[in-house]
């Protein structure tokens, strides 16, 4: 029903600029009709309709990205909430089920794992939210330390395959450097949480049986190259740029039913550009998979 309305309200104030902006045209021609012999008026009465004209199209651009930043903003709050609340939930059920029942060693050993997989995901998603407030502000000057890409990627892969129990087949990993050294200059911190949100991006939206392969490559001998391929929901291409920014999620239900913030690929981006590269997206359509590469500038060896 909210996105309905937002939607109403969007093609509102779209349908009453366009309107404005054809009354603003309309006076000028009669403008332009009535005083075609005097050529002052007729310059300054086009200079000012041009200016109005202008100032319509810019106020009517504003307010429908205003109406959409607060759409985001809307979305980033509900999830962000439901990501608390749910874990808290849960590690209070747990708890509470403890307190009143006698329950065997066993049972009881299930509830601490339960309990703390719950909190990891608490604390991962307030770590999220901080590092994207703490990422925007800071400059290319603290990314100075030699990173080798090779052993961030393969802790990256280790990590997101034990969280998420996936079998070896399932989380591929293709070192296609050779003989050539993988060394960014970087922050490691910020490089680590840019790979691994990149995997649980794939995972999170690969439900049927994730098939991820990750190569790391370097190219041009200039620049080290991440690629992680899924076999997921897929990405359709008018939303490919539009996922890198922050708040933004896809608006289909498989992903709206997937869990996220949609901070994790604006923190991707932002740290890449920190460190002198880029990331991007390709996808065939949806339910076709999607590719996120993620590109560093490689530090020549002296």
């Amino acid at each position: 029903m909210q996105f309905t309305r937002r939607r109403g309200t969007i093609a509102f104030f779209i349908t009453l600029g366009a309107c404005l902006v054809a009354l603003a045209i309309a006076l000028d021609v009669g403008w332009v009709i009535l005083n075609w012999r005097e050529i002052v008026p007729l310059i300054l009465g086009i200079f000012f309709f041009c200016i109005l004209i202008a100032g319509v199209v810019l106020n009517t651009i504003f307010l429908v990205r205003e109406i959409r930043r607060n759409e985001r903003h809307d979305s980033f709050l509900n999830a962000v909430t439901h990501e608390l609340k749910t874990p808290i939930a849960s590690i209070r059920l747990y708890l509470e089920t403890l307190q009143r029942r006698d329950l065997s060693e066993e049972k009881r050993q299930e509830f601490y794992r339960i309990m703390l997989d719950d909190s990891e995901r608490l604390l991962a998603t307030v770590e999220q939210v901080l590092k994207a407030g703490e990422v925007g502000q800071r400059s290319s000057d603290d990314v100075n330390i030699r990173v080798d890409m090779k052993a961030i990627v393969e802790e990256c892969v280790t990590v997101v395959r034990l969280r998420n129990h996936l079998a070896l087949e399932a989380l591929t990993l293709f070192d296609d450097t050779g003989n050539m050294s993988a060394v960014v200059l970087g922050n490691p911190e910020d490089l680590r949480i840019a790979v691994t949100n990149v995997l649980d991006n794939a995972v999170k939206y690969s439900p049927r049986g994730p098939q991820i392969h990750v190569h790391l490559s370097v190219e041009h001998d200039a620049w080290v190259v991440l690629r992680v391929a899924d076999n997921g929901i897929g990405i359709s291409s008018n939303h490919l740029k539009r996922i890198f920014k922050r708040f933004y999620r896809v608006p289909s239900m498989a992903v709206l039913r997937a869990k996220g913030t949609g901070l994790g690929l604006f923190l991707v981006r932002t740290i890449a550009r920190q460190h002198g590269g880029d990331a991007s997206a390709t996808s065939e359509g949806e339910g076709r998979g999607t590719t996120i590469t993620l590109q560093l500038p490689r530090l020549l060896q002296p």
